[in-house]
């Protein structure tokens, strides 16, 4: 196998916190990203899933360098990136860009279309004014908006027409890795089909490679290759997208597959919710972090932490008894709320209109 693209080891992440007049007096550290450890290789998409607080975005901002980690090693493309900085940094950043979030706040309202997907070419001296504004034009096309657009300021569009300027922005400098932390989260369901297509259709094109982060499992289920499941600033499962949906092997993540609602009265309430809240990042339990909320822990699972490790069938799970565990008693494949499964056949059906 060649070598991944993106390759994180150890990666961390802690803040202190401070109390006091001044805040002179350390009280105590909020382990935000707590030992990550995950490869992706060029042209996959490796999604990030997990409870809101567990860490996803955190990660994507440390794997760009966005924040500085505290712990870990980032190689990109065979090149220690960690100890980057100034112009050498600058120059990695042509290879990673980022998606964000919100599509209104990530935009320079000051700034036009032209000069907002210009701006990044500007910054690392890509061609000349004549050049950038053909380019501008170009990537409009590519993203699926007109030409005209270009003059017009970001509160002139809708929501999922900001995100594709977002997307034409990250584009801008050719990449090959586009982190899409919650690309789609805030649009309409019917915007969403559009921009995650897109999304797919650019990387068949182009060749990205993504990191996407998300919570809706909907949107995860099309749009990944691989998942990493995340736990209060660790990675407890990766394993492919068929083989996480089938056969879950975290009782974290049969969880978070079994909070999906079903249409079906007959599999409502076969699988308890999940209970208790999550622990403090500031204070994580001792041993395996989701022992106060597993069913199915024991006393080893209260003493030792389980390590991420390889399973007979491909998956990496970090817990003690991932090979023992009772059958899952649900099909998560098709586990799929009515809402759910009307996405998917939003996404299926602009697929085939565009073929």
């Amino acid at each position: 196998m060649s070598a991944p693209l993106l390759e994180v080891t150890g990666l961390a992440k802690h803040y202190p916190v401070r109390k006091g007049l001044i805040l002179a007096k350390q009280v105590g550290t909020v382990r935000a990203v707590d030992g990550v450890s995950f490869a992706l290789a060029r042209g996959e998409t490796l999604a990030l899933v997990g409870e809101s607080g567990c860490g996803k975005s955190t990660t994507a901002r440390l794997v760009l360098r966005l924040i500085e980690p505290s712990a870990g090693t980032i190689r990109f493309d065979g090149q220690d990136v960690t100890g980057l900085s100034g112009a050498a940094m600058r120059a990695m950043r042509r290879r990673m860009q980022i998606v964000f979030q919100d599509p209104y706040a990530s935009l320079n309202p000051r700034l036009n279309v032209a000069e907002t997907i210009a701006e990044p070419m500007l910054v690392h001296g890509i061609g000349d004014a004549a050049s950038r504004r053909r380019r501008v034009e170009e990537l409009l096309s590519l993203v699926g908006l007109r030409a005209f657009h270009a003059e017009r300021f970001p509160h002139e569009f809708s929501g999922g027409q900001r995100q594709r300027i977002g997307i034409a922005r990250a584009l801008a400098v050719e990449p090959d890795l586009v982190v899409c932390d919650e690309p789609v989260s805030a649009l309409d369901v019917s915007i969403q089909a559009q921009v995650v297509n897109l999304l797919k259709d650019l990387q068949r094109r182009l060749g990205l490679a993504y990191l996407f982060i998300a919570h809706d499992l909907a949107v995860v289920k099309h749009v990944a290759d691989r998942i990493a499941v995340m736990y209060l600033g660790q990675i407890v499962e990766t394993a492919s997208k068929r083989d996480l949906f089938a056969a879950p092997r975290h009782p974290y993540t049969r969880a978070l597959l079994a909070a999906i609602p079903h249409p079906d009265p007959q599999r409502r309430g076969r699988v308890k919710p999940l209970g208790g809240d999550v622990p403090s990042p500031m204070n994580p339990p001792p041993g395996c972090r989701f022992h106060t909320r597993c069913p199915f822990a024991q006393e080893r699972c209260r003493q030792e932490a389980p390590e991420l490790r390889t399973l007979a069938d491909g998956h990496q799970a970090a817990c003690h008894f991932a090979e023992t565990l009772p059958p899952a008693g649900l099909d998560f494949s098709g586990g799929l709320s009515e809402a759910a499964a009307k996405r998917l056949a939003l996404y299926a059906g602009a697929r085939r209109r565009a073929a």
